[in-house]
């Protein structure tokens, strides 16, 4: 029964949930804290605080989290399968369509148009992060320029554009050369 409920909660937060991660973050409290009580109004916040902190989408991290906590490593896989099954679905039915329907001029004409706006987010958010390791955040001013930052970029930069390296490795690498540095810096002369 409990595992009905966990899929059937985080099926309806992965239906409903349109916006991305922090989107979903109202409708998981609501099935979990407010619905169900599963968990308390600080461990819901300790639970985005981990969601947030680990690796991949915050609801799925959520639902694996909450999954494991109501019903061990089963309750975990249910959760985290309700919270991505109406994706599955609905990337499955377009990719259908688009395999199906692909040659039509009318589908090209609309995807071409798509293009420009999905390159010029991608970018936005792109150029976010840089001014966030560059400007750490702050206005954009020559005295505000993170040095370290800025020389890290730029050979990531070079390195995954000249010599293809894994994007893993190169970002591993940016993050042990920046702790090195910073350990270095603030040893006593």
């Amino acid at each position: 029964m409990i595992l009905l409920q966990l899929f059937f909660s985080f099926l309806q937060v992965g239906m409903f949930s349109i916006g991305g991660g922090y989107a979903a973050m109202p409708l998981i409290q609501n099935q979990v804290v407010e619905l169900h009580s599963w968990l308390t109004m600080a461990e819901f916040t300790d639970l985005v605080t981990i969601a947030e902190m680990t690796p991949g989408p915050i609801a799925i991290n959520a639902a694996t989290f909450v999954g494991t906590r109501v019903a061990g490593p089963l309750g975990a896989v249910v959760a985290t399968f309700g919270s991505i099954f109406p994706a599955c679905i609905i990337v499955s039915l377009l990719a259908y369509v688009y395999r199906r329907y692909q040659k039509l001029p009318a589908l090209q004409s609309v995807l071409g148009c798509l293009r420009p706006a999905v390159v010029s987010l991608i970018a936005a958010a792109g150029l976010s992060i840089l001014q966030t390791v560059i400007f750490a955040g702050s206005a954009i001013q020559l005295s505000a320029v993170d040095w370290i930052g800025a020389v890290l970029f730029l050979a990531a930069f070079v390195i995954l554009r000249i010599k293809k390296w894994n994007p893993i490795l190169v970002m591993s690498l940016c993050g042990a050369a920046r702790l090195a540095i910073g350990l270095v810096m603030k040893l006593p002369a």
